[in-house]
């Protein structure tokens, strides 16, 4: 790798090296850069090509150089014999102005090293693409080993030749003298150029009709850049020392020859023995073999044959041969049509431009590009022209690879995006957008080509104004989504509202509606159908087109209205515009069509939110009943569990009570605690269970689910601590409502109850327990009113049971039952779970109170099934 980098640094260093060394001194350098080595040419191909550009105006030219150097072998006189040669040569050349000529843009400059001269941009010589590699660098450039000439190419080269003989020969009245492959130069577009006027000949009476031309004797001694190639030089020239205008035209026919021989001349010249050689050719020519002349085409091969005719005469002029039928070619006589252009007015032109699109698929891509599109692109400058030309170069472009198309097509486009009339330069783009919006770097997208796209959309003229609606939507996929979104989209909507003009209106609708596709669902929903409702005609074709849009949006997988947007604008607007008098049957059927499709999927929709919702209520109703089960036994329970503590506590401050109570208090505690813990355990595995008590058993029924309804309260307090409490379901607990307290307000006592009769039936377990001693404990004789608290009175005449025996007795099972909080002003009760615990339960379902009467006698006013609680709760 390190080799191959070193060989190639070694090569650019010694092209660089001969370059810099070939022109260094020469006055050239101070107005031009000297580039790249490309090609070789002139006579003996002594002259080196270059690519150079102009310091102040960077242009293109061609830099010819001829190395000194070459000719170091030759004595001095020889030396300045070839040097006043060639110097002669580019003199006749630079004062020579001719389309066919090759045009010098700076005249010769002369150092000490070299001799300098620039010209128009060119390719190679015709000796170069032939094959004739001579004083070109090595490895021979890729363009040029690979080039060939293509038919049109070749008719068109040689008419420009014979075209170029023609103004010498009449225009001037000059000779050529040495006209061969060597000195024709293939400028950069393709076009054949004469140049080599070393050995050319002036007429010595010019003013005269018959023009005398003198010719030198061939010296065989002289070098050979001193001489005219040998082998297309005519047989009178060396035997004869004759020449005149027919030389030329003999020349002629050997470089046709030659183009369709790959360069090979007609005879091969032995230039030790030129005489001879010449002679002997003289008989061939005489008797010229047909198969010499096989690789030239038909129509031409005759005429060839009469230029190599011997007899000078014979020979046809260089006018006649620019009319033969070879050059009526389609491809030539439009290339030919070309470059004479600047002759033509503008209505010739504009009908020529009409007929090329029909011609250029005939035309090769390297003829078009390089010939055709530099003379069309030279129109823009003519405003007048550009709707004429402009169509044609799209279509090039078309051909272009996308290298070559921001090469050579783009740069000549960008001034024309920015033109405004004629209209039709719009007309044109738009109709080409795609290729364009292929084609054209993002950045030369978004600075020329939109910018040219948003004018069209806000045009004054209609008619641009919908052409460019309708093609919108053919390249809306090749627009960046930043660009449509802020500068498209908002200009449509702004020529839909503004506008005069129905068409442009509905056309509007329509773009929009097809370009759906290519937006986002939430820019829809939030610029695109607010719209809709701002449009302020109510014509058939508008309501139809908002329609559309609505119906697209609705039904697109990518898009879709939310049932809200659906239920809250998008429907009201419908229904509104159905109503609408200008639309007939069948419009309206479509409205309403649309308008049921999306009731249906409201409908669908919100169902199935509301299915869902009422089985994520009942799975939460569950789980929330369960709960309560465990945490009203558990309240319940240590209710009573705080209050024996809270009055053994008190009667242990007592002296008088102190021995009794203690032990009592104490065994009381334990047996409700092994009570509290069968009971919650029973509960959470079976609705009814048989729980054992010291003392014997008693059978108490517990429902599956908790029962809230009716709560009752009970409280306690032992002088010195604040009230505490607990709450009891409504289990037929016979109590005194009380006051609301720390924990739902219970009943307060100030008195110690005898436990005496319990502490009896302790040691006698044959017997029932008696709970006299428990319903004495509940029951207090002057309960103790707070300020704030006033508890209802219960009703005279009524004996509460005991509440343990109500509690732990055998009972009514209850039925789950939803959730409730009973207000004191109905039932003279608070419940312990109100809104606050579960705000999605209202209390005003529950209109009926519960009667003290029920709550006194332990039984609950409950729902027949769960179904009907429902019912009750939710209507």
């Amino acid at each position: 790798m390190e080799s191959m980098l070193n060989k190639l640094k070694s090569t650019v260093t010694k092209v660089t090296a001969d370059m810099t060394s070939a022109v260094m001194g020469n006055p050239v350098t101070r107005e031009f850069e000297v580039g790249r080595h490309i090609a070789s040419g002139g006579p003996g191909m002594s002259w080196r090509i270059y690519n150079g550009t102009k310091k102040s105006t960077k242009q293109e030219v061609a830099v010819f150089v001829f190395d000194k150097k070459i000719i170091d072998r030759y004595q001095k006189f020889e030396k300045d014999q070839i040097i006043d040669s060639l110097k002669k040569g580019v003199q006749q050349l630079t004062r020579l102005r001719h389309p066919r000529l090759l045009t010098v843009q700076h005249p010769l400059e002369e150092s000490r090293d070299c001799l300098a001269f620039c010209t128009e941009p060119v390719f190679a010589s015709l000796a170069n693409v032939l094959g004739q590699w001579d004083n070109i660098p090595s490895p021979v450039p890729t363009d040029i080993k690979e080039y060939k000439l293509y038919d049109v190419e070749t008719k068109y080269g040689l008419l420009q030749v014979s075209e170029g003989l023609s103004f010498l020969h009449s225009g001037v009245k000059m000779v050529h003298g040495n006209l061969c492959s060597e000195n024709i130069i293939l400028n950069k577009s393709g076009a054949w150029k004469i140049m080599g006027f070393d050995f050319s000949i002036s007429s010595s009476n010019p003013s005269d009709a018959e023009p005398k031309y003198v010719c030198k004797e061939w010296d065989p001694n002289l070098p050979p850049l001193c001489l005219p190639n040998p082998e297309y030089v005519a047989p009178e020239y060396i035997l004869s020392v004759s020449c005149d205008a027919t030389s030329d035209m003999y020349s002629l026919g050997v470089l046709i020859h030659a183009v369709f021989n790959e360069g090979k001349p007609v005879f091969q010249v032995n230039k030790q023995d030129i005489f001879k050689s010449f002679s002997r050719q003289l008989d061939q020519l005489s008797h010229l073999s047909p198969g010499v002349l096989n690789q030239i085409p038909e129509e031409v091969r005759d005429h060839v044959k009469m230029l190599l005719n011997v007899t000078s005469n014979v020979r046809p002029d260089a006018d006649q041969m620019t009319k033969i039928p070879f050059f009526d070619d389609v491809g030539a006589m439009t290339l030919q049509y070309f470059d004479s252009l600047f002759q033509r007015d503008n209505l010739q032109k504009s009908q020529f431009y009409r007929g090329l699109p029909k011609v250029l698929p005939k035309l090769p891509k390297r003829v078009i590009v390089y010939r055709i599109l530099p003379a069309l692109t030279s129109e823009f400058v003519n405003p007048d022209m550009v709707p004429f030309v402009l169509p044609n170069v799209l279509l090039i472009a078309e051909e272009c690879t996308k290298e070559e198309y921001v090469r050579l097509v783009l740069p000549d486009l960008t001034p024309v995006f920015k033109q405004q009339e004629p209209v039709q330069i719009l007309l044109i783009f738009l109709q080409k957008m795609d290729l364009l919006l292929t084609k054209t770097p993002p950045e030369d997208i978004k600075n020329s080509v939109l910018p040219m796209v948003y004018r069209a959309v806000e045009a004054p003229s209609t008619q641009i104004q919908e052409l460019c609606l309708n093609i919108i939507p053919t390249f809306a996929n090749l627009i960046e989504y930043p660009s449509m979104k802020n500068a498209l989209i908002p200009r449509i909507k702004s020529a839909c509202l503004q506008t005069s003009s129905l068409a442009v209106r509905v056309n509007s609708l329509v773009c929009l509606g097809k370009i759906l596709e290519y937006l986002d669902k939430w820019f829809v929903i939030d610029e695109i159908l607010p719209f809709l409702q701002q449009i302020p005609s109510r014509e058939p074709a508008v309501l139809m087109g908002i329609l559309g849009i609505y119906k697209c949006t609705f039904t697109h997988k990518k898009l879709g209205i939310p049932k809200e947007h659906l239920a809250g604008k998008s429907l009201p607007h419908l229904v509104s515009l159905s109503i609408d008098n200008n639309l007939n049957l069948n419009q309206f059927n479509s409205f309403m069509a649309v308008v049921k499709e999306m009731l249906n999927r409201v409908e669908a929709e919100h169902k199935t939110k509301l299915e869902q919702l009422h089985i994520m209520q009942e799975q939460q109703r569950c789980h929330f009943s369960s709960f309560l089960k465990c945490s009203f036994i558990h309240k319940k329970y240590s209710g009573f569990l705080c209050c024996i503590h809270m009055t053994a506590k008190r009667f242990r401050l007592e002296p008088t009570t102190f021995g009794m109570v203690t032990p009592l208090a104490k065994d009381l505690t334990s047996s409700l605690l092994n009570t509290m813990t069968s009971v919650n355990n029973l509960s959470l595995n079976s609705g009814s269970r048989t729980i054992p008590m010291q003392g014997g058993t008693v059978s108490s029924t517990f429902p599956a689910g908790p029962t809230m309804g009716g709560m009752g309260t009970m409280g306690v307090s032992n002088g010195f601590n604040s009230p505490m409490g607990f709450q009891t379901g409504g289990m037929g607990m016979g109590m005194r409502p009380a006051a609301p307290c720390l924990y739902g307000g219970m009943a307060t006592t100030t008195s110690a109850p005898n436990f005496s009769a319990l502490t009896q039936n302790q040691n006698q377990p044959s017997k029932p327990t008696d709970m006299s001693a428990l319903d004495s404990l509940f029951t207090s004789s002057k309960p103790k009113v707070s300020m704030n608290q006033m508890a209802p009175k219960p009703a005279p005449g009524a004996t509460a049971p005991s509440p343990w025996l109500s509690q732990y007795g055998t009972g009514q099972p209850s039925q789950t039952a939803p959730m409730q909080a009973t207000p004191m002003g109905m039932t003279g009760v608070q419940g312990g779970f109100g809104m606050q615990a579960n705000p999605f339960f209202n209390p005003q379902n529950f209109s009926q109170p519960v009667a003290s009467s029920t709550i006194n006698a332990g039984v609950m006013k409950q729902s027949a099934s769960v179904n009907n609680d429902l019912k009750d709760l939710f209507g």
